[in-house]
């Protein structure tokens, strides 16, 4: 897919820091000089990452708008404004781990009661002066993404992890990034949805300050050495179609940062340097990286706080020297004794969270480049009934491939008064 010359100047010209140079712009969360600024105001923010908020805003199958607006509520009491928010889901629905109801169950073809949900749930975060990053795309199986794109371009069926193992289906998901027909369906998705006007409000989501950013997907990959250049140009690619379809908002990546690129820093590096991205994403997962033993997460905790520090620093110096802001927008750390069910001690967490909510703080005190975080995940009022998710079981955190409750955070857990207190602080 190639977009006209002329439309990335024009979207060039229209860019300062990031996002418009517009009268309405101070509305919208914009960069200059290296940091977010709202109203004039340096933004600095502990958030949450809230997939699942469209589908409870939904009318239809998997809808509960009140609870949705309890919850909205729930986290604004904690002083949490920043949610990160799945778009919707893609491929037919009632495949194993993947949640459902699905956005966009055939090329071009969406649920018009989840289009519905995702207005209705913008209109409520605009009423409370709440703000989401909507990614549109996911490298993993629980929404579709990649794999969808692909089995849709004809390239076979998806291997699902739970069977084949992840090392097919990471192996089956490197085609996507060669693949001109998964991508050429992909931009369809993010022209129709960046596209959209709310029903409710009668606003384009292009001029709609309930947006935070727009994000290409869920921790995108390239998942093979020989995809890394390739993998740059359509983050690239897509940040431009984007920006020719939104003058307003920020852009980002969703990115794990060097994690996510193969190990590799420059490549990191390359795919946040875009003028069209605007800030450094990167996500930390000490479980599943083995910074900590798998069955005795409490052994390693020290260790875990000790590497987590070394992988933000290394992208503080990547913000530095791109002079834009950096996010942690997924850390997660499990429940005590490796437990999952609501009311089980968060002794651990609590401690983890701690150190990385003192790090946003202490930037914003020192006008720092690390400007926000979003923990994985609000579970609220879920009480999960199955380790696994299976339709018609209460949405939480953690998606459907996942234990249920493995790293959510649920409405009676000490973790609550935590991040009410250090959103406290933050201000």
């Amino acid at each position: 897919m190639k977009l006209l010359p002329e439309l990335f100047l024009w979207g060039a010209l229209l860019t300062v820091g990031g996002c418009a140079s517009t009268p309405e712009a101070e509305t919208f969360v914009r960069v200059e000089d290296g940091h977010f600024l709202l109203d004039g105001k340096p933004y600095y923010f502990i958030g949450a990452n809230f997939w699942y908020g469209p589908i409870l805003a939904s009318a239809g199958e998997g809808g509960d708008r009140a609870r949705l607006l309890r919850e909205l509520d729930a986290l604004a009491d904690c002083g949490i404004t920043n949610l990160r928010v799945l778009v919707g889901a893609d491929g037919q629905p009632g495949v194993a781990a993947k949640i459902g109801p699905t956005l966009q169950y055939a090329p071009g073809k969406y649920n018009d009661d989840l289009l519905d949900g995702l207005d209705f749930f913008l209109h409520q975060l605009g009423k409370r002066g709440m703000k989401a990053v909507l990614y549109l795309n996911n490298s993993w199986e629980w929404s579709g993404g990649y794999s969808q794109y692909l089995e849709w371009s004809g390239a076979g069926e998806i291997p699902a992890p739970a069977e084949a193992g992840y090392g097919a289906y990471m192996k089956y998901v490197a085609g996507f990034i060669p693949n001109a027909k998964a991508r050429a369906l992909f931009a369809d998705h993010v022209r129709f949805v960046v596209g959209r006007t709310n029903r409710y409000t009668g606003v384009k989501y292009a001029d709609d300050p309930a947006i935070f950013s727009w994000q290409i997907g869920n921790e995108p990959r390239a998942f093979a050495e020989a995809n890394k250049e390739a993998f740059a140009e359509w983050i690239g690619e897509v940040a431009r179609l984007i920006r020719s379809l939104d003058p307003n908002h920020m852009i980002s990546t969703g990115s794990e940062g060097i994690q996510g690129c193969e190990n590799d820093p420059e490549l990191a590096e390359r795919i946040h340097a875009f003028p069209e991205i605007s800030y450094i994403n990167l996500h930390i997962w000490p479980y599943n990286w083995q910074w900590i033993p798998q069955e005795d997460p409490a052994a390693g905790i020290d260790n875990a706080r000790i590497e987590t520090n070394r992988y933000i620093d290394r992208h503080l110096e990547m913000a530095e020297r791109l002079h834009k802001p950096a996010v942690i927008e997924e850390f997660g750390f499990p429940r005590d004794g490796m437990r999952f069910e609501p009311g089980t001690p968060t002794t651990l967490r609590d401690i983890y969270y701690a150190g990385i909510f003192d790090r946003i703080i202490r930037s914003r005190n020192e006008r720092g480049y690390l400007a926000g975080c979003n923990f994985w995940a609000w579970g609220g009022e879920a009480r999960p009934v199955h380790l696994y998710w299976q339709p018609g079981d209460d949405y939480c955190g953690d998606p459907a491939q996942e234990q249920q409750g493995l790293n959510s955070v649920f409405d009676d857990d000490t973790t609550l008064d935590l991040i009410r207190g250090a959103n406290i602080r933050l201000q």
